[in-house]
């Protein structure tokens, strides 16, 4: 990981952005300043993520479908149902897949209900590897432990809020 800085960014951009483009406003200046923000976030939590992962032979993307397979009644589901859930594209889906079969953390079967279909099944090892994960990552908070309880579910209302007005779901 490279030196921090010493200065914030995201912040010398936005004064950057306020000098090149002075008739946007305050809240267009506001408004690049978060979503720079939750992008630089995003990189950070994944990187802390994968870090964290990493001994246990998973990515965050892996380790998500994994316990969402632990999270189903019976640990198996087709993969498109996976793709849905994780709202991620089929190939994303297969890809992940492929990677946790080949780590013997699942297994393709066919589908009884769907004679084109996979169910992807996991397996005693995929099972016990996403529960020593899900406790390092319990540990860490999920990457989030400079953030306090009220600050975590102030910013869960605040991207729920905008995930719900770009459609991702319908309360």
């Amino acid at each position: 990981m490279p030196a921090p800085l010493p200065f914030d960014p995201v912040q010398r951009a936005g004064q950057s952005w306020a000098e090149h483009y002075p008739e946007a406003g305050e809240t267009v200046y506001s408004a690049m300043r978060a979503v720079t923000s939750i992008m630089r976030a995003q990189q950070i939590l994944i990187a802390a993520l994968d870090a964290a992962l990493k001994p246990f032979g998973l990515t965050f993307s892996r380790y998500e479908a994994l316990v969402l397979l632990t999270f189903s009644g019976s640990g198996a589901l087709p993969l498109s149902k996976i793709g849905e859930r994780l709202q991620v594209h089929a190939t994303s889906v297969t890809n992940v897949v492929d990677r946790l079969e080949s780590s013997g953390f699942v297994r393709r079967e066919p589908n009884p209900r769907d004679g084109r279909g996979t169910l992807a099944v996991i397996t005693p090892a995929g099972r016990d590897v996403a529960r020593r994960a899900t406790q390092e990552l319990h540990h860490d908070r999920f990457g989030l432990q400079a953030l306090s309880d009220d600050d975590l579910d102030q910013l869960f209302a605040t991207l729920r809020k905008l995930r719900q007005d770009a459609g991702d779901f319908v309360d």
